[in-house]
């Protein structure tokens, strides 16, 4: 096996840096890569607000009222300009996606993620299988 030489440097160097940078690497503290985990994550609290603020009665209200003053201003606007006929569609694309959420959120009830299975639930489970 012969050994790559690289000018003014040492295959010996070269090994003690790649066992130093090993070292190194395997003697972190594992409370360092858990630091994001448990869903704390910086941006998750205004995410939240944010799905609350596009969930529920008002939302879909106002989503209603987007989709009737659009539609009424594409069909009755006249002529509009290439900018604003496009703001247009972006108020008319939002309160679709928003009305659309709201409909199938109350259609099907959202998605249900079941919690702990009560002892008494449990041995009902355990007494069918």
């Amino acid at each position: 096996m012969k050994l790559i030489h690289i000018k003014d440097i040492s295959p010996f160097f070269c090994f003690f840096s790649i066992a130093f940078l090993f070292a190194l690497l395997f003697s972190t503290d594992n409370a360092q890569a858990t630091v994001g985990a448990g869903g704390a994550l910086p941006y998750e609290t205004w995410l939240v607000n944010l799905r609350n603020s596009v969930t529920g009665p008002v939302a879909f209200t106002l989503s209603i009222v987007g989709i009737v003053v659009a539609g009424g201003i594409l069909i009755f606007g006249g002529e509009l300009n290439a900018f604003f006929r496009t703001l247009i569609f972006i108020v008319l694309v939002m309160a679709l996606l928003v009305g659309a959420n709201n409909i199938m959120t109350n259609l099907f009830q959202g998605a249900v993620i079941p919690g702990e299975i009560p002892k008494v639930q449990e041995s009902i489970v355990n007494l069918q299988e």
